[in-house]
């Protein structure tokens, strides 16, 4: 494919990275004083809102129903891993578990691709490699830091991995509107978590406007996600849209001074260098 061609699609991806990144921190944040489920919620709702207004705004054709389907089972999975990951962001450290779950579901799609498209060859397979010593530098506990919320953020890389297994499956379908599908099976699955959550549902003023924000953010990512899967090729949107955690981390190290071990710094490069290479073909 011309490198003109694909300037398009790689554009969309870049752009969904710095949504997505900020959307993580903006909500991870805001769950370190508030109950992330709820911040999820109010998250989901602003996006929601967003991405039908522009829908309506634009005339935008209304999907098949069997893309509607495939779309709401992408923001269900994708919800729920996003609510996990604000309790993992929330509970662990930023830079730790932001790296983890986007390599597990980078690594998801791609060995489902493999399954069905045959073997991806041997970058990709380093890439597995690359991404396993990675986890495991990351989960070494520390005097400082131990495992906390690493298991959430497994967890909620798998939700990730079904959401874009998922998304892929609405192909050219109007993308505003399995946007707004997505954030209708978020906004029904989180729902029931709050309130089976026995969390105290208290949320502060500034952290539900952050909540808002990072809907906004987080919405428009996908959209410009399902845009790029539309117009380039699948494995190139997720390995550059997986790269959000280097957004999150930048964050966390400006915002909350986060601190990393040298080995635990190893682990976190090794984690996002192992993103661009389980998805090349």
């Amino acid at each position: 494919m011309p490198t003109t061609i694909q300037l398009v699609p790689t554009t969309f991806s870049l752009i969904a990275v710095f949504c997505w990144g900020t959307s993580d921190f903006l909500g991870g944040y805001a769950s370190k004083r508030s109950n992330a489920f709820l911040v999820t919620l109010l998250a989901h709702t602003g996006g929601f809102g967003l991405m039908t207004a522009l829908a309506l705004s634009t005339h935008a054709a209304l999907p098949s129903q069997t893309s509607q389907l495939w779309a709401f089972a992408a923001g269900a999975l994708g919800g729920t891993g996003l609510a996990l990951f604000y309790r993992a962001l929330a509970t662990g450290r930023m830079g730790l578990n932001a790296p983890v779950a986007a390599v597990l579901g980078a690594a998801i799609p791609t060995a489902f691709g493999m399954m069905i498209e045959g073997f991806p060859g041997v970058i990709p397979v380093t890439g597995f490699l690359l991404a396993g010593l990675g986890i495991w530098l990351i989960s070494r506990p520390d005097g400082r830091a131990g495992r906390e919320g690493l298991g959430l953020a497994l967890l909620a890389g798998l939700g990730f991995a079904g959401f874009f297994i998922c998304i892929n499956q609405t192909r050219d379908a109007s993308a505003v509107w399995s946007a707004v599908t997505c954030r209708v099976g978020s906004l029904l699955l989180v729902g029931i978590l709050v309130l089976l959550s026995k969390a105290p549902r208290k949320i502060t003023r500034r952290d539900a406007g952050l909540s808002v924000l990072a809907g906004f953010l987080d919405s428009t990512g996908t959209l410009l996600f399902i845009r790029a899967a539309q117009t380039g090729r699948l494995d190139a949107a997720v390995v550059l849209t997986a790269l959000y955690p280097a957004v999150t981390v930048l964050l966390a190290r400006i915002v909350l001074k986060e601190h990393f071990t040298r080995w635990k710094a190893v682990g976190i490069a090794a984690a996002l260098l192992a993103v661009p290479l389980i998805a090349l073909r």
